[in-house]
């Protein structure tokens, strides 16, 4: 009887897992990379970085910008601010704008991208190019060019003339009434165009098999888009919306070129406060406008981080 025995497996030794380079290290290795992000990141901490924590110091300055340092006076600028019915007015005037322009833009491009994402719609190329130009169109100059096209002698009100819809021309940009709802709808023609990309480019996330199952069921344009295209919207909705409100909020180049905040401050918003508190007045406020654009950068904060939520919520609610 032979016993054989078998030679004992040999097992190779662990390998040790490589060391974790810390950050001085992989910096000390790839310096070469962070060589070509220096301009990028010395550009960004000198005209934003800089600029945004010096607002926040002068904030609690009474600096009129001549002298070379100015007074400390702690929280005067906000309590002035506070009772200044002027900011109060121009903060009114950008949540009126907000909460018109916003829907409308949304809405509007909503229903155009509708039309243009059918495959039926003849030169929808075309009309997209032709909506997506006032985005690349400087704000400066479309805020000229429809200053004269609303002007009394311009073409819109010859059109409601001759049209008899009006007996006389109207004032768009010099009336109190009218001024603020001009410059909206100025915005919403002006941007009208990214928010038709975004919801173009939503729209082809939905399958073309749930459309033709809706119309083998018998549904017409309104139930598809009651039924299929409004509940898959939903998650992108949020997002435009954020998106279209914090572009609200920027709306400094147009009002500036249409109507310079007036007739009475009527249609001046926060940001055309603020210029004109810090190098419009007769004696430039510079303490007190920070203060005024603290308050303002704290009020696009909140949408920030409400547009943050709102991705992750959408993101959530996609997965």
């Amino acid at each position: 009887m032979t016993v054989t025995t078998e030679a004992p497996v040999r097992r190779k030794p662990p390998t040790p897992a490589p060391k974790r380079r810390t950050v001085w290290r992989r910096m000390r290795d790839d310096w070469w990379i962070y060589l070509f992000l220096l301009p990028t990141v010395v550009g960004y901490g000198l005209y934003t970085v800089y600029p945004l924590v010096a607002s926040w110091w002068y904030a609690f300055l009474d600096w009129p910008g001549f002298a070379d340092v100015g007074t400390f006076i702690g929280l005067a600028n906000f309590e002035l601010l506070w009772a200044d019915d002027l900011f109060w007015n121009s903060f009114r005037n950008s949540l009126v704008f907000l909460a018109i322009a916003v829907p409308l833009r949304v809405g509007l491009a909503l229903l155009l991208a509708i039309v243009l994402n059918r495959r039926s719609t003849p030169f929808r190329g075309l009309f997209r190019t032709l909506l997506f130009l006032p985005v690349v169109t400087t704000g400066a100059i479309v805020g000229v060019v429809f200053t004269l096209i609303l002007d009394a002698g311009g073409p819109v009100n010859l059109a409601l003339v001759k049209s008899a819809l009006v007996d006389s021309p109207v004032d768009f940009l010099g009336s109190s009434g009218m001024s603020l709802y001009s410059v909206i709808g100025v915005w919403v023609w002006k941007w009208l165009g990214i928010t038709l990309i975004y919801w173009l480019a939503a729209l082809q996330t939905i399958p073309n098999e749930l459309y033709e199952a809706a119309r083998i069921d018998g549904a017409g344009n309104w139930k598809e888009f009651r039924y299929v295209t409004l509940p898959l919207l939903l998650p992108f909705l949020v997002v435009i919306t954020l998106i279209d409100m914090v572009g609200a909020l920027n709306v400094f180049d147009l009002v500036m070129t249409l109507t310079g905040g007036g007739p009475a401050f009527s249609s001046e918003v926060v940001e055309v406060y603020i210029y004109r508190t810090a190098f419009g007045a007769t004696v430039p406020q510079l303490g007190y406008a920070s203060a005024a654009a603290v308050l303002f950068g704290l009020l696009t904060m909140a949408l920030a981080i409400a547009q943050a939520l709102g991705i992750r919520a959408a993101r959530r609610a996609m997965a």
